[in-house]
């Protein structure tokens, strides 16, 4: 994906099937499949097996839970992303986050604890690799390409 909100949406943009609109607010649970898009303010839980677009003018408190996470907006609560989550300017999260992969942007916020789940991460990595102390795996992002280095992951 792109590193600007423009680029992220066109991509998918066709394969949203559920939106959220700005100037809207839902309090409760949802689930869904495939992939959909919140730019209001949501209350509550979010429970999918596919992919969560958070909006940039969205504001999320609660807990989710979906295979994909990007965030573009603010959410506040718990997170937890089987595959990956994706932290884009101008994101405001203030979560403790599970995944298994983690891209934040330079310049977005992330406030809260983060466990990664190497384990199943580690079996995908085909890169050089190093282990501290505790077997957990140490990566480094050279020349500030991050890029690379997540789709590595």
């Amino acid at each position: 994906m792109g590193k600007n909100n423009e680029g992220n949406w066109l991509k998918l943009k066709d394969q949203v099937n559920g939106l959220l609109d700005k100037g809207c607010s839902f309090e409760g649970k949802i689930s869904f499949d495939g992939t959909v898009q919140i730019n209001g303010d949501f209350s509550g839980e979010i429970v999918s097996e596919g992919t969560l677009v958070v909006g940039q003018d969205a504001n999320i408190q609660g807990n989710v839970f979906v295979n994909t996470l990007v965030c573009y907006g603010t959410v506040k609560g718990k997170v937890e992303a089987k595959n990956r989550i994706e932290i884009h300017l101008p994101s405001v999260v203030t979560a403790n986050i599970i995944t298994k992969t983690l891209l934040i942007e330079e310049g977005a916020v992330f406030q809260g604890q983060c466990h990664m789940n190497y384990e199943s991460a580690e079996k995908n990595i085909s890169s050089e690799k190093t282990t501290n102390g505790n077997g957990a795996s140490i990566h480094s992002v050279q020349n500030g390409d991050a890029s690379s280095f997540a789709e590595a992951i």
